[in-house]
């Protein structure tokens, strides 16, 4: 059976293709069209059709993960109360939230006059679909699922329990009682981007003392209530009829700023909200899983892209016991409403867990060496696994760094070793040179990195979630110092676990360096240019490589580097210049 599975239209939307309750093929529409896209995700369907090589005709189901009418409906009557008082936000909000209504039904509309005359299309709710993206991609036979993000159908969350193929709700969260929302708030507040920058207020937390913990825990919650439950008091009506911080908030925190927050101000917040979030979502997963007599949880929302939540619900419930799927925010909706429709309606069995989500869109030989041929770029051709892995090792060894461009490309937002870019620990001035020439970001944000799962117990603790770099791990006592250079202020690391079976080229790559290095070691980031999604395709590839700072680039067999051809060519390699090589390339 075949199920063409979409996110809600809001944002970040994707498409995935699972055969037989397996997914096939899932990219995010962004990844593709290169900017934040809503509605229908037409150019990432394109993809899953073709990748599977049918078309409309071929497909069974269609699943989209939102209900439009009724998350309208949920958001009225959640708005109603504190919104009566100021008719003019209310009559804003009221035809904003109308316009995204009549959006939506337009896109299901669409998405009807494409595939309804083959396919049957179902809408499931979107915290639903959230709850089934991370229950049936998980381990468990039987857990608790909490599922939070600012908002989906007029919701923030839900707590659910899965069993079997079974899903059971216990609890929703009703908009706007969002810690995503308050989150993003702070992070606008602090100076950053709301919606797109909230892992830097995660890293800068680490940086501050909590000093209005306090205040957001009587914000955000009330006595004798595991669920996030917002006071109406510390938040006022936008004209927009969104809610904003009120004057009793900002005395609460030291008064409303007149420009920037000072370097110490920032921190606090930061840190603050971050620790009010985290004790807040530990003490509801530890109630309900109390009340259900249950052991294990599974995540999923865009709140759970937090590690540090996540990394600290591991310390308190255990190893093993926690799951994340590898795109827990909206991009991973899809998948769960074609779960849910597979598992939940039909009631078809569980399937073992798939080792990793390397479901994007890959290239062959030919159609990348046509790429760079028409770029008039200069490469070398390693015509064998082998001495591809040798090239990029000398380069590694060298102190340069490489984008690693290999099979198909992630689903989610993790580089997982197929679009990465990667740099020996050991390297001189590594962090600097990736920070100011390549990533230009902030000196507080932690690099990964990738180890061999086999030898990842000799270095470091960590659980099965590092390998979709879900959580954190601790560097053991024995770690190499520099390898411990790399550890956040609490000691914790940013780790990428690199299983044989899932990515074995990547694990090669380690296993080899490990041989000539202290450590199968390597930093891991993603390979992109600054603002823009990971790359995709050969083009994107070659751009963000003449664009940035890196050193190399290993693209399928090709080599390209900015420094001299011995210092990428050995003697056993077979050494091609550009458009020269015409004969075998598309072969190698």
């Amino acid at each position: 059976m075949r199920i063409l599975a979409l996110t809600s239209f809001k944002h970040d939307t994707a498409a995935a293709l699972l055969e037989d309750g397996i997914v096939r093929a899932a990219i995010e529409n962004n990844k593709l069209v290169r900017h934040p896209t809503r509605g229908l995700p037409d150019a990432a369907i394109r993809f899953c059709l073709d990748a599977a090589k049918i078309t409309w005709n071929d497909l069974d189901a269609i699943t989209v993960a939102t209900r439009p009418i009724r998350g309208w409906l949920r958001r009225s009557l959640s708005q109603a109360t504190p919104l009566r008082v100021y008719p003019w936000a209310a009559a804003f909000h009221e035809a904003d939230d109308i316009g995204r209504l009549a959006r939506e039904i337009s896109d299901l509309r669409t998405l009807a006059h494409k595939g309804a005359a083959f396919a049957e299309i179902t809408s499931f709710d979107h915290h639903t679909c959230h709850a089934a993206s991370a229950f049936f991609q998980s381990p468990f036979e039987r857990a608790l699922i909490v599922t939070l993000d600012e908002e989906g159908d007029g919701l923030s969350g839900m707590v659910a329990v899965g069993q079997g193929t079974k899903l059971r709700v216990l609890k929703r969260i009703a908009f706007p009682h969002s810690l995503a929302w308050a989150y993003s708030e702070i992070t606008q507040l602090i100076g950053f981007r709301a919606h797109k920058d909230e892992h830097k207020t995660q890293w800068l937390s680490l940086e501050g003392e909590p000093s209005f913990k306090d205040v957001f825990l009587k914000m955000m919650r009330t006595p004798g209530n595991p669920l996030p439950c917002f006071k109406h008091s510390l938040f006022d009506p936008r004209l927009t009829g969104q809610l904003a911080f009120s004057a009793k908030f900002y005395q609460a925190i030291g008064g409303r700023p007149a420009g920037e927050l000072s370097g110490d101000h920032s921190r606090a917040l930061a840190s603050s909200i971050q620790q009010a979030c985290t004790e807040i979502v530990t003490d509801l997963a530890d109630h309900f899983l109390h009340a259900e007599n249950l052991h294990q949880v599974c995540l999923a929302g865009g709140f759970f892209q937090n590690l540090l939540v996540v990394a600290h619900l591991e310390d308190k419930f255990g190893r093993g016991n926690v799951f994340v799927p590898p795109a827990p925010g909206n991009a991973g909706t899809g998948i769960g409403a074609g779960l849910l429709l597979w598992h939940h309606e039909l009631q078809k069995a569980r399937l073992p867990t798939t080792p990793s989500p390397f479901w994007g869109p890959r290239f062959k030989p030919g159609e990348i060496k046509d790429v760079l041929d028409n770029s008039k770029a200069r490469y070398s051709l390693q015509n064998t696994e082998t001495r591809k892995l040798d090239a990029a090792i000398e380069l590694l060894q060298a102190g340069k760094i490489i984008a690693w461009y290999q099979g198909a490309a992630e689903f989610g937002p993790r580089a997982l070793g197929n679009r990465s870019v990667l740099a020996s620990p050991w390297a001189a001035y590594v962090k600097e040179n990736l920070n100011d020439y390549i990533k230009h970001r902030e000196w507080f944000r932690p690099f990964a990195l990738a180890v061999t799962e086999e030898d990842c117990h000799t270095y470091f603790e960590a659980s099965s979630l590092c390998c979709a770099m879900n959580s954190l791990a601790w560097a053991r006592e024995t770690c190499d110092p520099t390898v411990r250079g790399f550890s956040l202020p609490d000691g914790r690391i940013r780790l990428h676990v690199v299983e044989r079976r899932s990515n074995p080229l990547f694990w090669q790559l380690l296993k080899r360096f490990g041989e000539r290095s202290p450590a199968p070691i390597l930093l891991n980031t993603s390979f992109n240019l600054f603002g823009e999604p990971l790359v995709v395709t050969p083009r994107e590839a070659i751009r963000s490589y003449y664009c940035s700072g890196i050193d190399a680039l290993v693209i399928d067999n090709f080599v390209l580097s900015k420094h001299s051809a011995r210092q990428v060519v050995t003697p056993q390699t077979l050494a091609v210049s550009g458009p020269a090589a015409l004969q075998g390339a598309g072969d190698a």
